[in-house]
């Protein structure tokens, strides 16, 4: 199974356009962040987690020709605003993309976009196949995904264990009883948006804390907000066993 981290980042935080941080100013590719998403490929099976508004250009830029399913963590514009794009899958796979969310997910994808489910379909608009989730083990073509339910400050959120990988993203608690659903995990992913606390998603030693009680061989962290500095500088910050995850960052598991 190959993981690939599309984006990292976060729409929190000053704008780029008007920052002047080191971070925003940085030449290194890997402050370079958009906003998080990873790409898992099974054999020939290909999920996406969230399409937030850099989707497009995301898949465009790892060249993803083929796409079976999009799974969403949740709800929030930074993470569904690009599903229009899939229509280009719709066209290159003459057919529905499959699409896996909470009931209150779907609902609000249904919302944010009512042209996809009108009674009078306007000719190219996206097509979906809704799946409806909880919290309990799913399938995709056979791969085995596993509900991890977190929460994003009063919003439940989901996070997902594939084989010996898990990803947290957009969260700031999770309950000792699926953390249990986490351990054993070897690579695990949490957000880990700056050092300051945060309202809503995990601060730097909060996420810390999060991977010594998971105890995984590698830990990456993501969602993660210019505030956070530089990733040369702050990644000399981090245990050896745990790393900045970066755009495009490929871990084959």
């Amino acid at each position: 199974m190959k993981i690939t981290f599309l984006g990292t980042g976060t729409s929190q935080g000053v704008p780029v356009i008007a920052c002047t941080c080191a971070a925003c100013l940085s030449d290194d590719p890997r402050d370079k962040r958009l906003r998080s998403s990873i790409l898992i490929e099974h054999q020939d099976t290909v999920i996406i987690i969230d399409t937030g508004p850099d989707f497009r250009q995301q898949m465009l830029s790892a060249r993803v020709d083929h796409l079976d399913a999009v799974v969403f963590t949740h709800e929030h514009r930074d993470h569904i605003a690009g599903l229009d794009d899939i229509r280009a899958y719709n066209y290159l796979q003459d057919g529905p993309l499959d699409v896996y969310g909470e009931e209150r997910v779907l609902r609000a994808l249904q919302h944010t976009f009512p042209y996809i489910f009108a009674e009078r379909k306007y000719p190219g608009i996206p097509q979906v196949n809704f799946h409806h989730l909880d919290n309990e083990p799913f399938t995709v073509d056979g791969l085995e995904i596993i509900p991890i339910r977190a929460h994003h400050y009063r919003l439940p959120v989901l996070g997902f264990r594939i084989g010996d990988f898990t990803y947290i993203t957009d969260a700031n608690y999770i309950a000792a009883e699926e953390l249990e659903k986490i351990k054993g995990s070897r690579y695990f992913t949490i957000c880990a948006l700056r050092k300051r606390k945060h309202i809503s998603h995990y601060s730097l030693s909060e996420a810390l804390e999060v991977i010594e009680q998971v105890k995984p061989e590698q830990a990456y962290l993501t969602h993660i907000s210019h505030m956070m500095g530089p990733q040369a500088e702050t990644q000399a910050e981090l245990p050896d066993h745990v790393s900045f995850a970066w755009d495009g960052l490929s871990l084959e598991i």
